[in-house]
């Protein structure tokens, strides 16, 4: 799925400021074939495992439903699977005990 080159400049710019609880994830889950602020059509995923289809979104506050709605819809159709973490699981690292 290609993405406007606007969409993969915001990006590469997301990479250099990612979130807290990005970086934690990040951390866990780099070597594991996760790509990070991947440009997808028109969005940008936390980040996104291209041999399984999925995607991982830390959920902040800011966060719009209707618009995350929107997007998971979109994505469903390309056959990606969305799995979205709260941001206070990441800093609490709760979701991280039981992963190997």
């Amino acid at each position: 799925m290609r993405a406007p080159v606007l969409t993969q400049k915001r990006a590469r710019s997301l990479r250099r400021t990612m979130s807290l609880p990005e970086v934690l994830i990040w951390r866990r889950i780099r070597g594991h074939g996760f790509r990070r602020q991947h440009a997808c059509g028109a969005y940008i995923l936390d980040f996104y495992r291209a041999r399984d289809q999925l995607c991982i979104e830390i959920d902040g506050q800011q966060h719009d439903l209707t618009y995350d709605a929107r997007r998971d819809a979109w994505l469903a159709e390309k056959g990606v699977r969305t799995l979205r973490i709260p941001a206070t699981a990441a800093l609490n690292r709760l979701w991280v005990a039981n992963t190997p």
